[in-house]
């Protein structure tokens, strides 16, 4: 068994890969995103996972590396190729390197040619493959830059991904059109760069003509990433919400537990999103919370106090996880989500007002 999550960062086309092993709850990230580490810690949490170590499969040009961010959360190592010259790693692998997780583990592949620094991690029994930027899904990383070598590119692709079994799954680190997964059989035979009967000087001669520009972001990321995606001011961190004790979900909302609630309620505004009927119904509601049903909160988001943070509640927590995106999408930074809703306030005792036993 293997758990394996495909994770992607919409602005920069990257995927990450969370692999774990259940027996022992150890798991691996691949190729992390700063501004997605909030997204991947929280799976980690709620998939109840020990994080063991962060890989790189190369030095990215177009986003920041979130392993230093997620070694600060949860301990966890940082891996990557010795040749990529970055500093701060906790781990330097070279050609048949084992990365463990549990009793698992990926054999990493030198495959350079995109940079000097490329490593494709394959899985122990050969099914799967992550690729970083050497083979994409139909076509190849760039070899203009960060010691790129079309022709070495070219032999790592033939000796080390397309002599995998023909079964084998391949995960790049980016595509920009949409595609998830590809297959060594399905490369070997479609690929307009690499497979089929081209030679080492088709593909060189091909991309000696892509005229690509540089990607946007290669100057801020690239030094960021030599540096394991630590930020220059040291130890400067996301902002965290300060106003309460909050959990970030991998949903991708804020939310607050009824115990936390109970304690900061006179700094808050509380809003039920429940139906009229409901507010008034058997679960009662709690004290000081205002009314405004699900339906009529983007008329009536206007209305509400910028000054203070709001928490939304409903009768399970849906409803009300809606309403905090609502609010977020109208310009509300600090809004956290009531988890379990009133059922959880009160079956864990917190008082209510109306209702009845």
């Amino acid at each position: 068994m293997l758990l394996f999550r495909q994770l992607f960062d919409p602005h920069s086309s990257t995927y990450s890969y969370l692999l774990g092993d259940p027996r022992s709850r150890e798991a691996i990230l691949i190729d992390p995103v700063f501004e997605q580490a909030r997204r991947d810690a929280a799976l980690v949490e709620e998939l109840d996972f020990k994080l063991r170590a962060t890989l790189e499969t190369h030095v990215h040009a177009d986003d920041v590396t979130g392993a230093w961010l997620l070694k600060r959360r949860f301990g966890s190592k940082i891996a990557l190729c010795a040749q990529t010259g970055a500093e701060g790693a906790d781990r330097y692998l070279g050609h048949g390197d084992r990365v463990e997780f549990g009793k698992r583990y990926l054999e990493t592949r030198a495959t350079p040619g995109h940079t000097r620094g490329c490593v494709t991690y394959v899985l122990d029994d050969e099914s799967i493959a992550f690729t970083g930027d050497c083979l994409l899904i139909r076509g190849s990383g760039r070899t203009d830059f960060q010691q790129g070598d079309a022709r070495e590119m070219y032999r790592s692709v033939r000796s080390q991904i397309l002599t995998l079994p023909p079964t084998c799954l391949l995960y790049p680190a980016h595509d920009y059109r949409g595609l998830t997964v590809t297959s060594v059989a399905e490369e070997r035979r479609f690929n307009p760069r690499l497979g089929g009967d081209i030679g080492e000087g088709d593909f060189v001669g091909y991309m000696s003509n892509l005229g690509l520009p540089h990607p946007k972001l290669m100057d801020i990321a690239v030094p960021a990433n030599l540096r394991c995606g630590q930020p220059e001011q040291g130890n400067a961190l996301p902002e965290e919400p300060t106003w309460a004790p909050l959990t970030y979900t991998f949903a991708g909302i804020w939310e607050i537990d009824p115990e936390a609630l109970e304690e900061n309620a006179s700094r808050v505004q509380i809003i039920d999103v429940r139906e009229p009927d409901e507010y008034d119904g058997p679960l009662g509601c709690i004290r000081g919370s205002r009314l405004i049903p699900l339906g009529r909160l983007p008329e009536t988001a206007a209305e509400l106090g910028r000054d203070r943070p709001i928490v939304t509640v409903c009768r399970s927590g849906a409803r009300s996880a809606q309403a905090s995106v609502l609010l977020q999408k109208a310009g509300f930074s600090d809004v956290a989500n009531l988890a379990g809703g009133m059922l959880r306030w009160r079956a864990e005792g917190h008082p209510v007002e109306g209702g009845r036993e």
